[in-house]
């Protein structure tokens, strides 16, 4: 039966329907003849006219975009918040680790999704976990026990040095419960004491996220200032200056110390051993917490599950989000007894937050991302491909250096890295910018082959002759 659609005489709703309603009779065609829905017949949705007439981006007369990616950027130009610098593609659908956009080119996808698609577009494992739970129970609020919560926290648990999880949607979210969670700590550790300490240390090139607690804790200037005044009691230290720390953290007035073990969207730096277990003995000694931000580097990317288990420090709080649910929103804050000690009912919660849905499709990344041989393929290819980027990239005199760990790894350029990075998609590609703008980050799926490796390390050298080009304008 053909789909029905009211539309409204209003020009923003009627193009929509226009564009659903041109899609949905391909697909019901097709389907009728028993062929693949994706094998969309593009000609007659290219050649639909919308009623709606809305300004462009600048770029996108010049760039040869297709109809339907022109009338999309158009519609979201006039219909949504501009809170984002989006890439010029309009994405549809993706298989392992390549994307297809609406026109129908195929993109290697380096970037996940910034770090979250760890299992890769598709993936079947997780899709069945998904659709059996969509076809069982989807959400049912805190107010009630479900069974895929109680079993993701025991295997977060189980593979971790936490007593007990608390669960949010967002990396954001994670970190605001970490800072809440810090400062009740301290009044439940000292009673008697009229103010305990409240403050907190982070570090240069961190982020923790975009809600005024956590972007409180975010370096970058420029993220902090059209909010202020964001949460008082924050001091930004240099990355990697133990001494600077200690000292800090012996004067008795830091609740808890904010650190990833490798910074993600800073620049994909990684942190010291020494500048780690420094640290972790300062806490103690003073009693404040020691808080890990894994929201990126965490679950697997390192190739270890958790990216502390490189340094063998170990916190008292540890953040989670981005991969856990394989593309879903969840986030997870991890606790050990003596800090879970300290929250009572009622202190923090969430509507949202755990749901039977959103926690079984994070059993089946779980799953398969702590399987030793899996963990294993991560640290070998990451190895593999950093050793193949320094071959084929390393001698460009614009090339600084190329880090990381594992899948998450850093090109560091002497120039603003946008030109290579538009080149590449350009090209079929798709990496991300991090730092100041001039370093290229790499997060593809963890799933990724040595064959797509190749080919990704290919196109970054065929690209680099536009820094120059750039460079010289």
């Amino acid at each position: 039966m053909a789909a029905v659609h009211v539309c409204f005489n209003n020009s923003i709703t009627q193009s929509s329907c226009n564009l659903r309603r041109l899609f949905n009779l391909e697909r019901e065609n097709i389907s009728g003849r028993g062929q693949s829905v994706v094998q969309v017949n593009r000609k007659r949705v290219l050649n639909a006219s919308l009623s709606v007439e809305v300004e462009a981006p600048d770029n996108v007369g010049k760039l040869g975009f297709g109809k339907i990616t022109k009338e999309v950027i158009e519609m979201e130009g006039k219909v949504l918040v501009g809170t984002y610098a989006r890439a010029p593609i309009v994405l549809e659908r993706g298989k392992g680790c390549k994307l297809f956009d609406v026109e129908g080119k195929e993109y290697l996808d380096m970037s996940a999704g910034i770090a979250v698609n760890a299992l890769g577009h598709g993936d079947a494992d997780w899709l069945k976990a998904v659709v059996e739970q969509a076809n069982t129970l989807t959400h049912v609020s805190n107010l009630y026990y479900s069974l895929p919560q109680v079993e993701l926290a025991k295997r977060l648990v189980g593979s971790s040095f936490a007593d007990r999880v608390f669960f949010a949607n967002s990396g954001t979210e994670a970190n605001e419960a970490a800072i809440k969670f810090a400062r009740k700590f301290q009044r439940h550790a000292h009673p008697d004491v009229k103010e305990p300490a409240t403050e907190f240390i982070a570090f240069s090139n961190c982020f923790h996220g975009r809600t005024l607690g956590a972007v409180a804790l975010t370096s970058k200037e420029q993220y902090r200032s059209p909010f202020e005044p964001v949460m008082p009691g924050v001091t930004f230290l240099e990355y990697g200056n133990a001494q600077a720390a200690k000292e800090l953290i012996q004067q008795g007035k830091i609740a808890a110390v904010f650190v990833e073990p490798i910074q993600g969207e800073g620049g994909i730096y990684s942190a010291s051993k020494e500048f780690l277990q420094h640290l972790r003995s300062a806490c103690d000694e003073a009693g404040a917490l020691l808080v890990f931000d894994e929201v990126q580097c965490g679950l697997g990317r390192t190739g270890f599950l958790w990216a502390h288990e490189a340094y063998g420090v170990f916190p008292d709080i540890m953040t989670l989000a981005k991969p856990l649910a394989g593309g879903l929103p969840i986030g997870a804050v991890l606790v050990t007894e003596r800090v879970a000690s300290a929250i009572s009912y009622g202190d923090h919660g969430s509507t949202f937050a755990g749901s039977p849905l959103i926690c079984n499709a994070a059993l089946a990344v779980l799953d398969k991302i702590s399987k030793p041989d899996f963990l294993t393929a991560v640290s070998e290819n990451g190895l593999y491909f950093k050793e193949l980027l320094k071959q084929k990239l390393g001698r460009n005199p614009h090339v600084r250096e190329i880090r990381g760990l594992g899948l998450i790894i850093g090109i560091e350029l002497d120039v603003p890295a946008s030109p290579l990075v538009d080149a590449c998609r350009n090209s079929g590609l798709l990496v991300l910018t991090a730092g100041k703008g001039n370093i290229v980050r790499l997060v593809p799926p963890l799933i990724i082959t040595r064959e797509e490796l190749e080919l990704g390390a290919e196109i970054l050298h065929q690209n680099l002759p536009v820094l120059d080009e750039n460079n010289s304008n």
